[in-house]
């Protein structure tokens, strides 16, 4: 059945007239009677009796009801397409690592508001694997996350690099490694860590530091927002790696302190912004990634 068979059936039938019904759908009388028939040898009944009037048979009123929902349905579909092209969608879904929801999503999310008021934006601080999770099963547009092309690479996601910055250790003012201006992986190896949970870029990349050294990760608490690790931290001899943006806002806490790490140069995290390719031709989404590419987002 196709629609343009569907919509002549419901003229003719609105109009009583083959030959009306040529004239609302702009196209000649045989043109409108070849479609019902089609429709009529798909369905395999007859819709219409032919007389100077097109009246409906039993079949075409039983039809009829539903083929008035089908084109509603259908009209409904093509019009919520071309407002989703047009930048009108509903929602703008997110998902990000927590310093990114916390430090570089506020920065510019006040525009983008601005530009569509009518969408509603949710934004929900994920781990990496949780957010790319969420984005392939379709629950969000967009996820900024920490790069791992192990995870990233598929062929129908765009990742955009957004920013990267180094790694320092957290740690108690007092420690016994603050004697150090950099300290070396195997001093940090004899000291418990806090560390995110599975699925958190951060602990791979510590996980791969440690592993990279021959050295064993001594993990003495899993956490999954960083705000906890500063109240941990503080009281107790553990220490984290931290990315500088977390550790920047950890050290406006007193009582804590930070030292970089050996062969730090090495141990940068990146941070990229990942959606499907058909979502970047949505304007919210395209407007999105502009803001994104514009947005100071490196550590100072």
């Amino acid at each position: 059945m196709r629609m343009e068979e569907l919509r002549a059936f419901l003229v003719v039938a609105e109009t009583a007239s083959f030959q009306k019904a040529a004239q609302v759908c702009g196209v000649s009388q045989p043109t409108v009677s070849r479609q019902v028939q089609a429709l009529e040898a798909d369905l395999g009944v007859q819709l219409f009796h032919r007389a100077a009037q097109a009246k409906l048979t039993l079949a075409g009123e039983t039809f009829l009801s539903h083929a008035r929902k089908i084109w509603q349905e259908w009209q409904a579909a093509g019009l919520a397409l071309r407002e989703l092209h047009q930048g009108k969608q509903q929602e703008l879904c997110v998902a990000a690592i927590h310093s990114v929801v916390a430090y570089v999503l506020p920065q510019f999310l006040p525009r983008l508001c601005a530009r569509f008021p009518q969408m509603q934006l949710r934004v929900t601080a994920l781990g990496s694997d949780r957010a790319l999770k969420v984005l392939k099963d379709g629950l969000v547009d967009v996820a900024v996350v920490m790069d791992n092309p192990n995870l990233i690479g598929h062929s129908e996601f765009l990742s955009y690099p957004l920013y990267e910055e180094g790694v320092g250790i957290l740690m108690a003012e007092g420690h016994p490694l603050q004697a150090y201006p950099v300290v070396p992986w195997e001093l940090l190896a004899q000291y418990p860590q806090v560390v995110f949970k599975d699925g958190y870029g951060m602990r791979r990349l510590v996980e791969k530091g440690f592993a990279r050294y021959g050295l064993s990760l001594s993990v003495a608490l899993e956490l999954n927002a960083p705000e906890a690790f500063v109240g941990v931290i503080r009281q107790t001899q553990m220490v984290a790696l931290l990315p500088e943006r977390l550790l920047q806002e950890a050290l406006r806490v007193p009582g804590l302190t930070s030292r970089p790490l050996a062969d730090g140069d090495e141990w940068r995290r990146k941070v990229v912004a990942v959606t499907s390719k058909d979502r970047l031709d949505l304007p919210p989404i395209a407007y999105f990634y502009e803001l994104l590419r514009n947005c100071p987002s490196q550590v100072d």
